[in-house]
């Protein structure tokens, strides 16, 4: 377990600006809109009263305290200590590249916006992931008879990601994008099986349901989501939480699906170490089958001639 440090936030958490992100759908209403004026501008709420805040949300000081212990700090004082060091290990260049796209940025500024979201979804992914939580769902995994994968649209594709390494090193595993199939996949499913979810809003209805049913007939449930307050995560016995911010353009699925592949990758590259002389093998093995599918790269020629004269 994380322990607080001198602001009150999880030491585990670099960023209080991850963890309120990740609260920001369980809270009430009048705290969503606290939540909304520090995520906006957390340099700025650094050095702005809890009275200045308070107007700014259109609600009281008390809710903003009450908002402060929702997200793991003690008061208003130690959130804005936790900002204000946030913010000090921030460049004024990072603050830039993490702004929304705009129409008017150019094509070179889009591609620099998206390199530094996608860089920092991975990076504040991986620092509060919780390894307690993803060392359970490897020795799960690892010891299932079988593993059924859940997700919906762009989620689905994570879950095929995941059935495929797994069942390049041996593992029966399958992903269900259809609702009805994962429904009666799940129904057969049995204690000592693995259901896992993947829905980056946490309030999937179809990947909920699946889920529920799953674990209905004693298997292991787990959900990927970037919300730790979210309905997937009351039924999962297992959460694995992203850090993906979803804005503008990109609400398309895209910082949080390279997320959910950070997540992916950690929990295979685990089990795959609970098996791997089988994993070594396999893959191999795999390898080899698909080799003569690939084209040989021929020599460059001219490259060739000015080497040799």
């Amino acid at each position: 377990m994380a322990t607080p440090d001198e602001s009150g936030i999880e030491s585990g958490e670099h960023s209080p600006l991850v963890r309120i992100r990740s609260l920001l759908p369980g809270l009430a209403r009048a705290e969503q809109r606290v939540a909304r004026i520090v995520l906006a501008d957390p340099y700025s709420i650094a050095h702005r009263s809890i009275t200045d805040v308070a107007e700014a949300a259109e609600t009281s000081e008390t809710t903003v305290t009450r908002f402060c212990k929702a997200v793991g700090v003690s008061g208003y004082p130690e959130l804005r200590i936790a900002l204000a060091a946030d913010t000090a290990r921030t460049t004024s260049r990072d603050r830039d590249l993490g702004s929304e796209i705009s129409e008017t940025d150019d094509l070179g500024q889009i591609v620099d916006k998206i390199g530094y979201a996608d860089a920092r979804a991975v990076e504040e992914t991986t620092e509060q992931l919780d390894v307690t939580a993803l060392r359970s769902l490897v020795d799960a995994v690892a010891r299932a008879r079988r593993i059924d994968v859940y997700g919906v649209g762009a989620s689905g594709f994570v879950a095929l990601d995941l059935q495929q390494k797994l069942h390049r090193i041996g593992l029966t595993c399958f992903a269900w994008p259809d609702t009805h199939n994962a429904l009666t996949s799940a129904a057969i499913l049995e204690p000592g099986d693995v259901a896992l979810g993947v829905s980056h809003t946490g309030a999937t209805a179809e990947t909920v349901e699946v889920l529920r049913e799953a674990g209905t007939h004693g298997a292991t449930t787990a959900a990927i989501t970037n919300f730790e307050r979210s309905p997937v995560t009351e039924i999962a016995d297992l959460v694995l939480t992203t850090a993906a911010r979803e804005t503008t353009y990109r609400s398309g699925a895209m910082a949080s699906r390279i997320a959910q592949l950070t997540v992916i990758d950690c929990l295979f590259v685990g089990v795959a170490q609970r098996h791997i002389d089988d994993a070594k093998t396999a893959l191999q093995a795999t390898s080899q089958a698909v080799g003569n599918h690939r084209l040989r790269v021929r020599p460059d020629k001219r490259r060739h001639r000015e080497d040799n004269p």
